[in-house]
């Protein structure tokens, strides 16, 4: 997928006027790329359209329009856009009641390590997590995470064709999986590939 540029985004009048019917579109297209793995953690898969979203929106709430800063935004999210032979997604660990999401992310340390993929007939994909981001402590874990799934050519190859999906998390406190993932998000990932 081709990276955002400032051609790409609209000027924050436009988006102003645009925003309900790009809102809608993006929210539409969100819903065939949510994984929940258990009860309490979802995958959230990026793609250009999602991360045009969050952009517009940091542009918006920010009141960002200087050159520059623009710029800015576009090199800290497009990262997030898959290149080539990977996935990529946000991580969220969600516990609605404060007290027990800080209790769990204290003994969920290193989850984010632990996050897979496997494409039937291919051996799992460990996610690359954070990649951009110094760990700040190494007992809890964070809310959000930024993860990579780096696929080789036969396991990109399979998916694209249909191949069935699994993903799980095979960490000691939290282990789940979702064997298969249904066909609507698989397809979905399967298009981010080149």
């Amino acid at each position: 997928m081709t990276r955002l540029t400032r051609s790409d985004l609209f000027t924050l009048e436009a988006y102003a006027a645009e925003r309900p019917a790009f809102r809608a579109r993006v929210l539409a297209h969100k819903r065939s790329r949510q994984l929940p793995i258990g009860p309490h953690a979802t995958l959230y898969f990026e793609d250009r359209l999602t991360i045009h979203y969050q952009v517009q929106e940091m542009l918006r709430i920010e009141r960002i329009f200087e050159s520059d800063a623009i710029e800015e935004e576009l090199e800290a999210y497009n990262p997030l856009i898959p290149d080539g032979r990977n996935l990529k997604a946000t991580f969220m660990l969600e516990y609605p009641d404060a007290d027990e999401r800080r209790a769990a992310l204290a003994r969920l340390g290193g989850i984010e390590n632990r996050v897979w993929i496997r494409v039937r007939g291919c051996d799992a994909v460990f996610a690359v997590a954070d990649e951009d981001l110094e760990r700040r402590d190494e007992e809890r874990t964070a809310a959000v995470h930024f993860l990579r799934f780096e696929l080789n050519d036969a396991m990109a190859r399979r998916l694209k064709s249909g191949g069935a999906l699994a993903a799980g998390i095979d960490f000691d406190r939290y282990r789940h999986e979702v064997d298969p993932v249904n066909s609507a998000v698989r397809d979905s990932l399967a298009a981010d590939l080149a």
